[in-house]
Order: structure tokens, then sequence, then C-alpha cells
């Protein structure tokens, strides 16, 4: 049985046993914790024009921030197990930096809240980590940093995180305790979450409270995601070896974080955490884990082949599987892309291939057109439309398009893209989208009237497949595209992270890959 799927068998069993016949009559329900919810979660490109505004987090509030998490639903052993006091939880689509003035107005809020339910034993973080905001290093370090000055240092912080996000030193001193998924794609992204949960409830319950001992080890590599997929070695092994640290007598949880590489501070590399009680396992879990990390930091490659975009398409022209797809890697909305870069979709326009109807099907999923969502929205389906596309935000790399085709189908209600417009031109179908929106479900082409899978080739703006593109693939290729994040990281200006960083800097000698112990919460 697979380690997740058992962690997962093991956390239900405990609540059943423990909560499951627990009554939740008035008397009963005082004795039980008091855990807030509250949290903001982003990545943001320090290397994107675009600027993330405060409704971009789609933020909920109250109530409505249990939506998020399925084991929090009513009559879950884990809802019937504290009193729940949820605050603000806002996710955004990644994107350019967060304007300061967003930042102070959700963070604002979210204190506002939480000072009404004070007070509080634990609370339950859930953020990303690689947040970038207007004028604000370390924007989690600050969030978490200004929740303690509220709540004190008494009550239990577990914070749950993507692995592509940063722990800055600070972070990790407020936090309690700690985890971040093991996968990527990030198919465990809920069961994190839920042992983050389970860990925060367990320590309330047994009365343990803050784990005696965090480890915090720096290791000073930077990454994309697109070299670090779970899916593959040396990453599957990596992460395959944080259960035999966790099953040690001693230890709560151990986590590897890739870290963000698309934004230039100080705290943007990869890190181990290991938390628990026992100070030897503690200490010798994290070191192992950042040992073998470092060992093999020169067998990261990326997950598919990568080409460029000419010999990606030349690739896909001369296959027969169905249907072939090209990532368009250099403006990925999922990794902090501005989205509306065309530099890609002007290559294919211009392209002989699919200048005539008759020629290969192709979807280009997606770029953004308000102009022309509001001409197709005036002629309507079955006629032509021609208006600006794209690099709005973005055109550093190609101006906007004068986009001219037939209108095939529009789409309105979408929680992203609000609307979404099919334009023929050739044999090219274009999304068009009023906002940008990346393309992750087979749904997404569907409701459009589009057959993904009996395309001749898809081309989408992302980097690594999720789940339901990788098992639709024909064939695939990573199109080396510019945009925000460049996976050319060294083309790119870092200024402020540390140096020397693999792969930046290629020898280095005496890497310090010892325990740092931080100090637990009431003791900062």
């Amino acid at each position: 049985m697979p380690y997740s799927l058992r962690t997962l068998l093991f956390s239900s069993l405990f609540y059943v046993l423990f909560f499951g016949c627990q009554s939740t009559v008035p008397s009963e329900k005082s004795k039980l914790p008091k855990i807030a919810i509250a949290g903001l979660a982003i990545e943001s490109s320090t290397f994107s024009p675009a600027k993330t505004e405060a409704a971009a987090f789609l933020a909920r509030e109250g109530e409505d921030v249990f939506t998020y998490y399925p084991f929090l639903q009513e009559e879950r052993p884990q809802r019937k197990a504290a009193l729940w006091a949820p605050t603000l939880r806002g996710h955004a689509l990644p994107g350019g930096i967060v304007t300061r003035q967003a930042y102070d107005s959700l963070v604002g809020k979210t204190l506002a809240m939480l000072e009404n339910e004070l007070p509080i034993d634990g609370l339950f973080f859930d953020i990303h980590g690689a947040m970038s905001v207007e004028g604000l290093e370390d924007p989690e370090g600050d969030f978490i940093q200004k929740i303690r000055a509220l709540i004190g240092t008494k009550p239990l912080i577990s914070t749950s995180m993507d692995l592509h996000g940063n722990v800055s030193k600070r972070l990790a001193e407020h936090t309690d305790l700690i985890t971040c998924y093991r996968m990527a794609p990030h198919e465990d992204a809920l069961e994190s979450k839920q042992r983050a949960v389970d860990n925060l409830l367990e320590r309330l319950r047994s009365g343990k409270g803050k784990p005696k001992y965090k480890a915090w080890i720096p290791v000073p590599i930077l990454l994309p995601g697109e070299k670090t997929s779970t899916r593959i070695e040396p990453g599957k092994s990596l992460y395959a070896k944080i259960p035999e640290v966790v099953e040690k007598e001693g230890v709560i949880d151990a986590a590897i974080w890739i870290g963000y590489a698309w934004a230039d501070e100080p705290r943007n590399h990869a890190v181990v955490m290991v938390t628990g009680d026992d100070k030897k396992a503690v200490s010798a879990g994290a070191e192992q884990l950042a040992t073998h990390f470092w060992e093999v930091r020169k067998e990261f490659e990326f997950v598919a082949p990568t080409a460029t975009l000419e010999e990606s398409l030349s690739l896909a022209l001369r296959s027969n599987k169905k249907p072939f797809i090209i990532s368009d890697m250099g403006d990925n909305p999922t990794a902090g892309g501005a989205g509306d870069v065309t530099w890609t979709l002007r290559e294919l326009l211009q392209n002989n291939a699919f200048q005539k109807s008759s020629g290969p099907e192709l979807i280009y999923a997606s770029i953004p057109g308000p102009e022309l969502i509001e001409a197709a929205l005036k002629v309507g389906v079955n006629n032509k439309v021609t208006a600006k596309v794209g690099a709005q935000v973005d055109d550093r790399y190609a101006p906007p398009l004068l986009l001219e085709g037939v209108v095939e189908a529009i789409h309105q209600g979408d929680i992203h893209a609000e609307t979404e417009v099919v334009v023929r031109v050739g044999s090219i179908r274009v999304i068009v989208t009023k906002k940008r929106k990346p393309y992750h479900r087979e749904k997404d082409f569907t409701q459009l009237g589009l057959n993904p899978r009996a395309a001749d080739i898809l081309v989408v703006k992302i980097g690594y497949l999720v789940p339901e593109l990788y098992a639709m693939r024909g064939d695939w290729i990573m199109a080396l595209t510019p945009g925000g994040v460049d996976q050319d990281l060294e083309r790119l200006d870092y200024k402020r992270i540390n140096r020397p960083m693999f792969p930046l800097d290629k020898e280095m000698d005496n890497v310090d890959l010892k325990t740092r112990f931080i100090k637990t919460s009431d003791a900062l």
C-alpha cells in the first residue's frame, strides 16, 4: 500500500476511535479545543511585470472556508474534534507580485476576524509559501509574525504548504508544526492539509503541545518544478525517504521544500524541516534528507523532453499520436507567468502548416483578450471577428496580436476566465479569455465544444502536465519559450538570493547541511 494512502487510512481510524463517538451537546463542546483557520496562497513571479490585486485571491470567509476542506465537512471526525473558527482563506492563481495594498487589506481583515475569535488553542495556517509583495520581504513570515503578536505564543500553529514554497527562518520560528506536499504534481494536496490538521489535533488532544525540537536546514539548491517532479528520479526516491524519517520514534513530521525559483529573495532556496520530541531522531532525520538531496542535485533533469518551439512543432507535425501536447512553458500561469505573452501564438499563426482549415487541428489554450471577447459577444457564433488579444500585461517578447477568425463557441460564467471564446483561424482553434485561465481538465475544453483527445496538437500554457493532461497525452514535449517563468534560470537577473546557489554556481565546497535547531514559538 502506498505510504500516502496508508497514512490517510491510519489517520481516519485514529479519529474514529478517539472522536467518532463523541457527543456534541453544549456541555461537552465546551471541552473541545478552539482552532482558527487562516491563510493566503499564491506563487508570485518577480520576473513578470504582472501585479496581483486582492480580488484575485477569491477569498472565502467564515463558514465558506470549510468548502476548501472535505475532511472538515459536517460529521467528519476532524470537524467534531474541535470548535472551529474559520476566518479568511484566499487562493489566487499564480501570477505577478502582490500589491502592498492587496496584502495589507487581506491580512488586516484576517487579523480583525481572528481577534474576534480569541482566545484560541490552535490555528491551521494554510499557505502556499511563494508569495511576493511589493516592498515587503518574506510575506508569509510577516503574516505569521503578525498572527503571533495577536494570539500570543501559547496557541499551537500548524502550517500546511506547497513543496514549491519557501520556509524562512522567521516562518519556521513562529509556527509549531509544519508540513508540505510530497508529490509534484500535487495529487496529495488535500492529504497534506489533512495531515497538518491531524497533527495539530493530536498534539492538543494528547496534551503534548508544541514539539520540543524543530530542525531547519537550508539547502543551497534552486530548481524549477519542471526538473523536480516526484514522478521520476531522483525526486521520486528523495521524497520516498520521508516516511522512513517520520516513522522514527519521537518524530512528528518531516518535509522537503524545493522552493520557488522565479522570485528574488534570500528565502528562495530548498529547505528540509523535521519536527518532534526526540532531539537525536529529529536532527538525524533532517540531516539524512538534506544530505541525500544535495548528493542527487546534479541528477535532476526536465520531467519531459525539451526543445525550441520550432523543434517541438516539427516533432508534433510528424507524429501520429494524438494529442501531441506542447507545453508553452515560459508564460505558464500555473507557475506565475502573466499568461498573456503572445510570442508562441504569433509563431503558430505564421506557420504555413496551419494556414488552411484542412490542416492539422491545433488547439491553443489560451490567451486573454477582453477586446476580442467584447467583439465576439456582439457578432455571435459562426460569424467573423477581428480584434487584438494578449500582451496587455507582458509585451516584452511580442506585441498584442490582431486575431481574425470565426467564432465557434462562447462560454460564460467561468470562475477564472469569466467569458471564453473559441476562434478558428485556419486549422488553429484559439481559446480567448476575458481573464487569464489555466487549462488543466478535459472539461475545460469539452464545455467549449472542443475534443482535445482528437486534436492533432494541443498547445497549453503549462510546465509539467497535471494528471488529467498527462493521462490524455499521446506524446508530449516542453517548449522552451520566453516569459515570466523562464526555465533557463541563468537568464534571470537574480540580485538578492543567497549565493553560491546550485545550479547557478556549479562548483560549491563546504556546504553546511547540519541541523539548525529553531526555537519554539514560546521561547522567542
